[in-house]
């Protein structure tokens, strides 16, 4: 007699073999396993958890990306902010893990979720989160967009629950600018400052303390030394600097009364902002203003014209304020 198999027999056996499969599935000794230590099993199940919510989220499927997060997640009153913001850093480009750690409790009690780096100097960063209900648990540090000159951090932390690994917690935060994060930007203010470059470096803090809390509990170790340092900059940079000043080497004596950084699709850039004598009409007239500007400014601000892909400008009519509302001319964007 031939035995003949029907789909339906065919479907039960496949899905009694998954649970078979899972059911045997052995579960790790206690601890931390990080990057390259997590067995590679369970580092491809991971690694699939984290493209199928980036791609729900990057195909505008939030309702399903919600399929895979926590009963308690999903009571978050700002849950649907936080998908929003990942969904905008997914469709802006790919992905890559900066860490990531698979925790293995000792018992099934509620505790503390803690990460210790284990990078070395100002890199080293720490976690700790409160609310582990989990006895098994998975933190994804992402950075997206990939390649981009601005990165934020996503940081997905998944549980283990009866009803299959979800995540319990999602954060999202700057991480980098200019490709750099807040200790690299910290070593390059510091190269800066050593130049006599004041208001470099006093920029380049300002973009390195933006960059702090990539992720909500994220502590960098050496945030202290370097808040210190940031607001070293400040006053140096203050003492070294006096607002407003006019440019003397141009004829037509603009007037300088801040200098800044602004956020651009490629970068964040120094932004010098004055005032000029010449009707913000004539264009022709700034453009040969701003060019002689440009000629005179690193004799005033030691540093600002060098090793970077452009300075932004924009000239006023007047000095804005809460009240004033000038007319202005925007260069370099």
């Amino acid at each position: 007699m031939t035995n003949i198999q029907t789909p339906i027999s065919k479907y039960l056996s496949f899905l009694l073999i998954i649970i078979l499969f899972s059911a045997c599935k052995k579960q790790q000794p206690a601890g931390t396993y990080k990057n390259d230590a997590i067995p590679a099993d369970q580092k491809a199940e991971f690694h699939q958890l984290n493209k199928q919510f980036f791609d729900l989220l990057k195909a505008d499927k939030v309702d399903e990306a919600k399929n895979m997060l926590s009963k308690e997640l999903l009571t978050d009153n700002i849950v649907n902010r936080k998908l929003e913001l990942v969904g905008l850093q997914a469709k802006a480009g790919d992905y890559s893990i900066l860490d990531e750690y698979y925790l293995v409790d000792k018992s099934d009690a509620p505790g503390s979720l803690v990460i210790t780096s284990g990078a070395k100097n100002d890199d080293a960063y720490t976690l700790k989160y409160n609310q582990s209900t989990t006895k098994e648990n998975y933190i994804a540090f992402l950075v997206a967009p990939k390649n981009a000159a601005s990165q934020r951090l996503i940081t997905a932390i998944y549980g283990k629950y009866n009803y299959g690994w979800k995540l319990n917690k999602l954060d999202v935060d700057l991480y980098a600018l200019n490709g750099k994060n807040a200790p690299q930007l910290y070593k390059q203010a510091k190269a800066a400052y050593a130049k006599g470059f004041w208001v470099d470096a006093a920029n380049d803090m300002t973009m390195a303390v933006r960059c702090f809390h990539p992720s909500g509990q994220w502590q960098y170790a050496n945030e202290i030394p370097m808040n210190e340092f940031y607001y070293k900059t400040l006053q140096q940079a203050s003492s070294k600097v006096s607002f407003p000043f006019v440019i003397g080497g141009v004829s037509t004596q603009p007037k300088v009364f801040r200098i800044s950084t602004e956020d651009a699709p490629d970068g964040t850039f120094p932004l010098v902002e004055y005032v000029s004598k010449i009707s913000i009409s004539d264009t022709t007239a700034l453009k040969k203003e701003n060019a002689s500007i440009k000629t005179a400014i690193g004799k005033i601000v030691p540093g600002i014209d060098q090793d970077k892909k452009r300075v932004l400008y924009t000239a006023y009519s007047a000095v804005p304020s809460r009240n004033v509302n000038p007319q202005k001319y925007v260069f370099g964007r």
